[in-house]
């Protein structure tokens, strides 16, 4: 179809008239008159309806057609008259509808316009409806608001008909001073352009009705005096002022601009590239072309010159047609094979079977449209037949097309970044809008340890294999330990001759990829040869069902509410044991061990940790699905460790976990064990949504002990070897009060410690102590929570404590005297003995009336002497003698006991007790300690009793 007229030419100087005018007026809608249909013929009979009737029910107010929200609802388009077409599609909606009589009401509307792919090459049955519906300048913002809360309205109305359909609601003055209210939303551009969407809107609009655009009257060689030209002809009533609406002139883009729209078509390619690639390469066409005009100038120009053919002015053709002049000018054939990929995906018309003719539901002039390009292009039938079966593709031409179209996408971002550099100062974008966009690009593309890469962004409608093949490496004979992915094996033998689809060091990786790429779903047939490994098609399947439970697919993209957050693990999914048996070694020989211990960190009488292995999937706040492997060392605590890292940065919102098992070897008893161990560390270190609170927390795992605890927000473990290395640990000083909490399952042999260990308080020195027979078992927690604890000789009930509280009150009066502020709870020591009432053990308060009395013997006390970084030595005081380190060196412990052992008078054997130890504050050289802990002194007085007790054995 060819429409060419006579040339308009209008000189505004030598002088213009009113009939050139609307002869120009008749062309440009001409042109809208094809287009109009064009896009109309594309919709379902009940979608042609939303087209029709839509200018109607902005024209009139009428409580029977679709939207209506009361009668305070503005209403009226400027010179709309609907033809009876129009008034009887909307009768077919209501029945009761009927056109009133308004009088000579102004009209509270201007115009409104369809803009964008409808009735282009580019339009496809995906494609939405973009509509900018202009009300008068001077609405008051009531009636304002309810326009929109309409609009939202018929947005739902035209869902039910499978249209998506966005109404932007402003006024031309709004547009022009750069005052409408649109931030980055799915549909919206946000302060990233004007003049580029202006640009669209004049190449792609359809007048659905109201008044015309004012620019089309303006010669395209006038456009840099547009003002001046608009004055003359409302000023010189060439024209009537309220039947033509003004948005402005297109002079040019501003540089500023680039980066903005750039920007913004990026947020949009990532998950739709077709479209956003043409644009993006317009944005960088027109940044590097500023001397030529832009397109919707060059289509003014055309129809000024007498062209209305809608094939020739065909947007896409038009974008196409300016992309392949200035890429082969540029030497760029790759980039310009794909646009010319984008451009075919996005008509979305498969040409290889799609006749001349037409078939039902295909548009006969896009497909002659479409393949004239393509003729164009010298494309072979294999090319169309390529991307015609995009829904045939498998994996690795997915991932073949997006490397092109990331590479792509990334060349745009390094572009856009340099004139963010270069002209950051002049971007129409704001500092938010940049944040936001760049961090939904990382989100998508940004590769780093453990993410798992989608390859089909948007590219092809679907990945799902029939059959996948899980091949350890050690099936084709090497000696690797990593997995195979392959499609479509009946014989496993086949795989030495078939192509790998993916490899990958561990099958869960492997897995959790295929499904989050949609390759695996549950009608996949599964074959898995694991080599020497145990992994089964019944194990894959437990493990799909875990991650379909976990993670919905397909994977949706962050909201922007997420993207303007920091990110954060929403959820963890734990998979234990993957095509591991934790007890090979026993059932390799058909052994089970069977005990009382059922805990799964600590299982059976060989206490053994059945967690061997670990892969954490983690999904984040911008829907990001990473996966870590843990297999070596304490691959429990590792995961552990990093979970908590992540749950410290955000302790207000725990991330949900879950954990799954295979059902082998005690696989639901280890998950459940799993979870309970975390929710409890999470309890503990986060409660009330703070943290990490202060404490250290006790595992006892694998005949091993793991202490945790947090330096700010960064978890730390100790592993410990044995009981006394734990009990060893628990005793070192601290800097703040910090109390000690036991896992349920750690130490459930030594009931006491916990009890006593709960029962804790800051600023305060507790004695615990537990009779066992001839022996006491006695714990100390002092003012920071450090515990010391030894067993003793029982040599009566009486004086049980009388040595240890003399010792301590000592301490505690000492103190007392050198601070004034020590905290009450200091003044005193509080004892308790822990008893047990039906297995239950508990601490009762013993308070101990006659701790003050005199003690039998003489006191004996020792004052600490620190000589350089040399360890601390004492002088020792048995009653009036002295010993000093001075006079006796090394032969001060032998020297003390002799003496003690020439006072007693039988041969009795009786332990020491040091009533008093003065330790000095350069204890540690490094620092000078003003209060030297209690556990401390503690653990000097065990050294020298035990030093001279052991000594006075020897007497014996």
């Amino acid at each position: 179809m060819t429409a060419h007229a006579t040339p308009i030419v209008l000189d505004f100087d030598e002088g213009i008239d009113r009939k050139t005018l609307r002869r120009l007026r008749d062309r440009f809608l001409v042109l809208n008159r094809q287009r109009w249909e064009r896009a109309h013929s594309s919709l379902s009979y009940r979608q042609q309806v939303v087209l029709e009737i839509l200018p109607l029910v902005f024209h009139t107010n009428h409580p029977a057609l679709p939207g209506y929200l009361d009668v305070d609802c503005p209403y009226g388009l400027s010179h709309y008259q609907p033809d009876s077409a129009i008034i009887s599609a909307a009768r077919r909606l209501a029945r009761t509808f009927s056109m009133r009589d308004e009088g000579k009401r102004r009209a509270d509307l201007e115009a409104l316009f369809l803009m964008g792919s409808p009735g282009t090459l580019g339009h496809s049955v995906t494609s939405d409806l973009d509509v900018w519906l202009c009300h008068r300048d001077d609405l008051h913002g009531h009636g304002i608001r309810l326009l929109e809360r309409k609009a939202e309205r018929l947005t739902e109305w035209a869902l039910s008909f499978g249209i998506e359909l966005h109404v932007f609601v402003f006024s031309a003055a709004e547009w022009r001073e750069g005052r409408q209210r649109i931030e980055v939303t799915g549909e919206n551009c946000g302060s990233a352009q004007h003049y580029l969407l202006l640009d669209e809107f004049y190449r792609t609009a359809i007048h659905l009705g109201g008044c015309y655009p004012m620019w089309w009257l303006v010669p395209p060689e006038q456009e840099g005096h547009y003002q001046k030209c608009v004055a003359m002809l409302v000023d010189y009533r060439f024209i009537r002022g309220d039947a033509y609406v003004d948005f402005g002139a297109v002079p040019s883009i501003p540089t500023g601009e680039f980066l903005g729209a750039g920007v913004w078509q990026l947020y949009k390619g990532i998950d739709a590239p077709w479209k956003a690639i043409l644009k993006l390469l317009l944005i960088e066409c027109y940044a590097h072309t500023q001397d030529l005009p832009v397109l919707s100038l060059i289509f003014k120009q055309a129809v000024f010159d007498g062209d209305t053919d809608a094939d020739d002015l065909d947007p896409y053709v038009m974008l196409y047609q300016r992309l392949e002049q200035w890429l082969l000018s540029d030497g760029a054939s790759s980039r310009l094979d794909l646009v010319r990929r984008s451009l075919y995906i996005k008509a979305g018309l498969p040409l290889t079977r799609t006749g001349m003719a037409g078939q039902q539901g295909v548009e006969p002039w896009r497909a002659r449209l479409l393949r004239s390009l393509v003729d164009d292009w010298g494309w072979q039938q294999n090319q169309l037949e390529l991307l015609d079966n995009r829904h045939r593709w498998r994996a690795e031409e997915a991932s073949s097309l997006r490397r092109v179209v990331v590479s792509e996408l990334t060349h745009s971002y390094r572009l856009l970044s340099k004139m963010a550099r270069d002209h950051g100062e002049q971007s129409a974008i704001s500092a938010n809008d940049i944040n936001l966009l760049g961090r939904k690009l990382y989100a998508a593309f940004q590769r780093k340890a453990g993410k798992v890469e989608q390859i089909n962004p948007g590219l092809v409608p679907s990945l799902a294999e029939e059959n996948l093949a899980f091949h350890h490496q050690s099936e084709q004979g090497g000696t690797g330990t990593g997995w195979l992915l392959y499609r479509d094996l009946e014989d496993p033998s086949d795989a030495f001759w078939q192509p790998v689809i993916r490899r990958s060091g561990n099958l869960a990786e492997l897995v959790v990829w295929c499904y989050c790429n949609g390759l695996l779903t549950r009608a996949t047939r599964l074959n898995v040869r694991s080599g020497q490994g145990i992994a089964s098609v019944s194990e894959l399947r437990e493990m799909l069902d875990a991650l379909a439970g976990f993670l919905p697919f397909p994977v949706e993209p962050a909201e922007r509410e997420a993207l303007a957050r920091g990110v954060r693990p929403l959820r963890n999914l734990l998979l234990i044991n993957v095509g591991v048996d934790p007890q090979s070694h026993l059932t390799e020989r058909g052994l089970h061990k069977l005990s009382a211990r059922h805990d799964s960190l600590g299982f059976s009488g060989g206490r053994e940790n059945l967690v061997v292995t670990i892969d954490q999937i983690t999904l984040n706040s911008w829907q990001e699905v990473s996966l870590q492997h843990y297999a070596s060392g304490d691959t429990l605590i590792q995961c552990l460790k990093n979970v908590l890292a992540s749950v410290a940065m955000a302790p207000h919102s725990i991330p949900d976990l879950e954990v799954h098992s295979h059902n082998r070897g005690h696989g639901n008893a280890i998950a459940r064990r799993v979870r309970e161990l975390f929710a409890d560390v999470f309890r503990q270190f986060f409660a009330g949504g703070a943290g990490p609170h202060p404490l250290r927390y006790v595992i006892e795992m694998d005949l091993r002990y793991f202490l945790l605890e947090f330096s700010g927000t960064e978890p730390g473990f100790m592993a410990l070897e044995s009981r006394a290395a734990l009990m060893e640990c628990l005793a070192q000083p601290r800097d703040t009060y910090l109390p000690v909490v036991f896992d349920r399952h750690a130490l459930l042999d030594d009931p006491g410690l916990r009890a006593a260990c709960q029962a804790s308080e800051p600023d305060s020195i507790q004695v615990f102590y537990r009779l066992r027979g001839e022996k006491v078992l006695i714990r100390v927690i002092d003012e920071r929570g450090s515990v010391f604890g030894w067993d003793q000789q029982v040599a009566g009930r009486r004086n049980l404590l009388a040595p240890l509280l003399r010792f301590l009150e000592n301490l505690v009066e000492r103190r007392t005297l050198r601070n004034t502020e020590m905290p009450v709870g200091l003044a005193g020591v509080r004892c308790y003995e822990l008893v047990s009432n039906n297995g239950v053990w508990r601490p009762e308060y013993r308070p101990q009336t006659d701790a003050g009395s005199p003690l039998p013997g003489f006191e004996v006390q020792a004052v600490g002497v620190q000589e350089g970084d040399s360890r601390v030595r004492f002088d020792l005081y048995c009653g009036e003698q002295e010993f000093t380190v001075l006079q006796y060196g090394d032969q001060l412990i032998p020297a003390v006991a002799h003496y003690i052992h020439s006072l007693r008078q039988s041969r009795d054997r009786y332990p020491v007790y040091l009533t008093d130890v003065h330790l000095p504050h350069d204890l540690d050289p490094r620092v000078y300690q003003q209060d030297i802990q209690t556990s401390q002194y503690l653990y000097y007085r065990a050294f020298l009793e035990d030093a001279l007790n052991r000594e006075l054995e020897s007497f014996l």
